[in-house]
């Protein structure tokens, strides 16, 4: 069956110049971009999101030009009244939403991210964006994700995120903002997923593994997009018996918390 599927931040704007929250504003590629790609042709309808509309309407085109089954619908997730106007704008076309991938995310690892260092403002900036927004997304989509037959949740995690990986002997480097607000998205992934279980939804935290993007500057040493979005795609299409409550790494092992 064709599933109704949205993904956040699915697309950056243009010219890499950064505005508000430090969101970056440039390209059409990157993990959620492939990732609409991917699910789009499994033959599902996705929605391709964006907080600048020249951009994600011209991604949402470019993919239609491959006919697949994308549109454009504008989303900041720090933006409580684009979200909800995204919820209805899906609401009046599909009346439900199968599949949130909730991809959205900053790293601002330009910026002094040292435990002893770090500007408050960075911490701040990259919670907003990638906990709070997320929440809000969540939340508001639940009652359209409630009204389909085999709701999914994803929420696009780090390495980074794992407590337990990063207090063992050899940690990742140490990027407090990233890192902290992603592990507070992990730990709202477990209480999601125990709330929801009951209902049926499946919610987990998965990792696409370190990926060269704009966001790392397209670090020489990272997987491609396409690689990175493929590591996401059997957890945003799991069948009736997958599991929730998880948080999975790139090659589909299970992570500590």
């Amino acid at each position: 069956m064709s599933k109704v599927i949205l993904v956040t931040g699915a697309v950056l704007s243009h010219f890499g110049h950064k505005c508000l929250h430090g969101f970056e504003q440039g390209a059409n590629t990157g993990i959620g971009y492939e990732l609409v790609r991917l699910l789009a042709q499994k033959g599902h309808r996705v929605y391709l999101s964006a907080r600048n509309e020249t951009a994600g309407q011209e991604a949402a085109t470019k993919l239609r030009l491959e006919n697949l089954d994308v549109k454009y619908v504008h989303l900041d997730v720090t933006d409580v009244e684009s979200i909800k106007a995204a919820k209805a704008a899906i609401e009046k076309d599909e009346g439900r939403l199968d599949v949130l991938v909730n991809n959205a995310a900053i790293a601002e690892y330009d910026k002094d991210q040292n435990a002893t260092r770090v500007d408050v403002s960075v911490v701040r900036n990259s919670l907003e964006v990638n906990l709070i927004g997320l929440i809000q997304t969540t939340t508001t989509f639940l009652p359209l994700l409630r009204l389909s037959p085999q709701a999914i949740i994803l929420n696009v995690s780090s390495e980074l995120a794992s407590n337990t990986l990063q207090a063992s002997a050899n940690p990742a480097p140490h990027f407090v903002a990233y890192s902290t607000s992603k592990a507070a998205v992990n730990s709202y992934t477990i209480a999601l997923a125990y709330e929801l279980k009951k209902d049926g939804i499946k919610v987990n935290a998965v990792t696409p593994g370190f990926t060269s993007t704009r966001m790392n500057n397209y670090h020489e040493h990272g997987k491609t997009p396409v690689q990175g979005a493929e590591s996401l795609l059997p957890w945003a299409l799991l069948d009736k018996d997958g599991p929730t409550g998880q948080y999975f790494g790139q090659m589909g092992q299970v992570l500590p918390w």
